[in-house]
């Protein structure tokens, strides 16, 4: 992947004519007596029209420092202002976010294949073609519409920058999305809820520090991200109802606000982690390990005798909280030991047992959208998950079948 260079072009002394210089993209630009302030100040306004246009010479500008737009600029040279924008743009709390990482995966082979030919010569017939090669590799249809707005969107970028002319994004909206059924791409397999009878058997093989945010989960129906970053300072208890707000949130980019009741069943799930800091988390991976050396020490029947050595520190520390990724592969540490495979079984075919019985947290709120929905209809349920549009609801609650049988039984 192409790296971006910082260092600034510098400001020097052109000999031959006495004056202050600077060269950007291969251009000499004067700018009136070396030395002086004039020349200084004009230095720094080139310069800020220079990084604010990404590195290149727009066509206009107050400095009459500009060139005009590059024709034959290439893909690889556009990435490089835009894998900065990137990483500056999607972040959040100071770390940056999956769309980082999926806008990168989906870039990646347009820049192996594309990069080094100008942008304007990549056009609807070119971005088919890199849909058509995904579909080869057999993503799914799913996946493969996700990328295909990255790469539109990456030009979209370059046209707001005057870096390539509007024509050629223009041109790529006309490929759409792929459409079931009419392509061979295959279909991703449909989230279900977690079966409740694998619920229970894992609740008995993991801490008490998961199964309460197992529980909170399919008592709430928030996100795993949401309920490892639980604090006292962010519930409210001072009504019957608890309150939580969670200090940061999927989408509040958006400027919306999440706000998760929790009743009586949560609040039995979290009253016995409350004595801790106000501004601690709730779920925390050092707290494990800590009950875990005090329980080994409690039940230590004899002084253990060790001989003195220089302790060397462990390469990674538990961390104050838990990540969705360490939650998730507790959960699975968890599964693993309720249902171990048989003996007699190679590695392959003991990944294939674990998945069978491995889930996901974020499959709770599965189950949580499928019982609000039943129970209490879909705006509902489309309220307590934090949803905006009842379409969304749709994909996390199962369809209730069974009322539909007895609706028919009589009516139908």
């Amino acid at each position: 992947m192409p790296r971006l260079n910082n260092r600034l072009p510098s400001y020097r002394l052109h000999k031959a004519s006495g004056q202050a210089i600077v060269t950007l993209n291969g251009r000499d630009i004067y700018l009136g007596p070396h030395n002086t302030e004039e020349s200084r100040d004009r230095y720094k306004l080139v310069i800020q029209e220079w990084l604010a246009s990404h590195r290149r010479l727009p066509p206009t500008g107050p400095t009459g420092s500009r060139a005009r737009m590059p024709i034959d600029i290439t893909i690889n040279e556009i990435f490089l202002p835009y894998w900065d924008h990137v990483q500056k743009y999607y972040q959040k709390n100071g770390k940056p976010t999956r769309e980082v990482g999926n806008i990168k995966a989906a870039l990646t082979p347009i820049l192996k294949t594309y990069g080094k030919y100008p942008a304007k010569d990549f056009g609807p017939l070119c971005l088919k073609a890199y849909r058509d090669q995904l579909v080869k590799e057999g993503f799914t249809r799913r996946v493969i519409n996700k990328k295909i707005p990255r790469v539109k969107q990456f030009f979209k970028w370059a046209v707001g920058n005057e870096l390539i002319p509007p024509q050629i994004h223009q041109a790529l909206l006309a490929v759409t999305g792929l459409k079931k059924g009419r392509t061979s791409a295959p279909e991703s397999k449909p989230v279900k809820p977690v079966p409740t009878d694998l619920i229970e058997t894992t609740l008995k093989h993991v801490n008490r520090f998961v199964a309460a945010m197992i529980r909170l989960q399919l008592y709430t129906g928030m996100r795993p991200a949401e309920v490892t970053i639980m604090r006292p300072s962010d519930i409210d208890r001072s009504e019957n109802i608890w309150t939580y707000r969670p200090f940061t949130h999927k989408t509040e980019h958006h400027g919306k606000e999440r706000l998760i009741f929790l009743g009586p069943r949560a609040q039995r799930v979290l009253i016995p982690f409350l004595n801790v800091g106000l501004d601690d988390f709730l779920f925390s991976p050092q707290k494990v390990k800590q009950e875990m050396y005090d329980q080994r020490k409690a039940n230590a029947t004899t002084k253990r005798y060790t001989p003195y050595r220089r302790k060397r520190k462990p390469m990674k520390q538990p961390g104050d909280r838990y990540t969705t990724a360490s939650y998730e592969k507790s959960i699975h540490r968890g599964t693993d030991k309720a249902f171990p495979p048989p003996k007699g079984l190679d590695k392959e075919q003991v990944k294939v047992w674990q998945k069978r019985y491995r889930w996901a947290p974020n499959r709770l709120r599965h189950n949580a959208a499928t019982f609000l929905r039943k129970e209490f209809g879909l705006d509902a349920a489309r309220v307590i998950l934090g949803h905006s549009s009842p379409t969304v609801t749709e994909v996390y609650a199962e369809l209730d079948y069974e009322k539909a049988a007895q609706i028919m039984a009589q009516v139908g």
